[in-house]
């Protein structure tokens, strides 16, 4: 269930990578408010795991993703789930304001939890996910599919890690999406549902600056948002930025917005510089415009010259299979804890100190 014009329903395909067999890692799905679950359990089965039951309150949206998965077991409730000792892992994408609740859940009845981004739409809701994973020891793996499911966006970080341009100073993201309003559901236009266009989107880009930095911990130095195109949607955000100075002294600068233009040919033209000591990447992650409609492009100046790399079915998705191991295994190796719930924390503080900006004409 692809589709390059809109960001709601993309959801990539890889190539398998299994790191279990038939039948070891068995997982449900609830909650099927947004497209993302279907990336999401694109990326898990291609790992090795067994989509094995669904469910969402809404037969025609659980009609269609049974279409795309099939085979899968429809359940009459989510204690149906709950209650089945084989499945390991829950993974959901229900409105962003039920996300937290949906978690707690989850682990009440001893599931690990796998949900998209935002996980939380309040620092409340954060917290109570942090007592619930101290209390259980289960993990709360979170979606960040901007750079855990583009292949140019994974390989700018194994070339940070081999120190390709030396130490990160300073990381760039922008993160247009194109709104489809007239294909969106209501809650999408309600920041008390979605948490806000900092918390929503801007959590892809927080989560890449702490992942290309290395940081630990970071501050929120200015944030603002506006709406300026959709005045029918009171409270609606469609343009957010925001600055932030990392605990190693890296910085960064986010720029997100539902403002992609229809002439286009992709959901949206989402870019990432990262500049270091020595050399530095940009990434265009969906399409480079005017050149080339396929996405997955990396650049890399260094002291030798510039190269392209088109990384388009060449890196593949490692998260997926590195965190059903984490499960299975207690380690921490595709994401820690932490860091997750970090990343989410410092979205709902941008987000939480935003200037709202007035816009006229």
């Amino acid at each position: 269930m692809t589709d390059r014009r809109d960001g709601m329903h993309y959801a990539p395909k890889g190539k398998p990578n299994r790191v279990v067999g038939p039948g070891e890692f068995k997982f449900a799905a609830i909650g099927l408010d947004h497209g993302h679950i279907y990336g999401m359990c694109n990326g898990l089965i291609e790992a090795g795991a067994e989509l094995v039951t669904v469910y969402d309150p809404d037969p025609a949206k659980v009609e269609r993703f049974v279409a795309a998965f099939p085979g899968t077991k429809v359940a009459r409730s989510e204690q149906e789930i709950f209650q089945d000792p084989a499945i390991r892992l829950v993974a959901g994408a229900c409105i962003p304001s039920q996300r937290g609740a949906l978690g707690l859940r989850v682990q009440d009845h001893g599931k690990h939890f796998f949900v998209d981004k935002p996980a939380f739409t309040t620092l409340g809701q954060l917290e109570l996910a942090r007592a619930k994973v101290a209390e259980t020891g289960l993990k709360w793996g979170i979606y960040y599919s901007e750079r855990l499911h583009v292949e140019c966006a994974v390989f700018a970080g194994q070339l940070v890690e081999e120190g390709a341009i030396g130490r990160v100073v300073q990381v760039i993201g922008t993160g247009p999406h194109r709104a489809n309003p007239a294909g969106r559901p209501a809650w999408f236009f309600d920041p008390k549902q979605t948490g806000g266009i900092l918390c929503d989107i801007g959590s892809h880009q927080i989560e890449q600056f702490l992942a290309y930095t290395g940081a630990r911990d970071a501050k929120v130095l200015h944030s603002k948002v506006g709406n300026y195109r959709f005045r029918d949607y009171p409270g609606f955000e469609d343009f957010g930025d925001a600055t932030l100075a990392a605990d190693n002294g890296a910085t960064f600068y986010f720029r997100v917005d539902w403002l992609t233009p229809d002439g286009l040919g992709t959901w949206g033209d989402g870019r990432t510089i990262i500049l270091g000591t020595d050399r530095y990447i940009e990434l265009r992650k969906y399409i480079d415009i005017a050149r080339d409609a396929s996405g997955d492009h990396l650049y890399l100046v260094n002291h030798e010259g510039e190269r392209h790399f088109h990384c388009a079915g060449k890196v593949g998705y490692p998260y997926f299979g590195q965190f059903i191991l984490d499960i299975l295994n207690g380690t921490e190796t595709a994401m820690t804890q932490e860091y997750a719930f970090k990343a989410a924390e410092l979205s709902l503080e941008a987000q939480r100190r935003a200037m709202r900006i007035e816009t006229t004409g």
